[in-house]
């Protein structure tokens, strides 16, 4: 008797997303960058762009994540 609820919600919901489909298309984003714009990478203008990039400060931290505590 269960089943004849369900057919009828069911139905509903497919009805009710096909017209939100219809009259509220999804929007496209408006990004438009391309994923690869060359195969080729110049190293040279990296380096000019970014010539200290291996003197930034660094955060000195103390992981303690692993260190488990002697309970007897």
């Amino acid at each position: 008797m269960k089943k004849h609820y369900i057919i009828p919600v069911v139905a509903a919901l497919i009805i009710g997303l096909g017209t939100k489909q219809f009259f509220f298309p999804p929007i496209k984003a408006v990004a438009d960058i391309p994923a690869i714009s060359s195969v080729s990478m110049n190293v040279l203008q990296m380096n000019i762009d970014h010539p200290n990039r291996n003197s930034h400060p660094q955060q000195k931290m103390n992981d303690m994540s692993f260190v488990f505590s002697e309970t007897d």
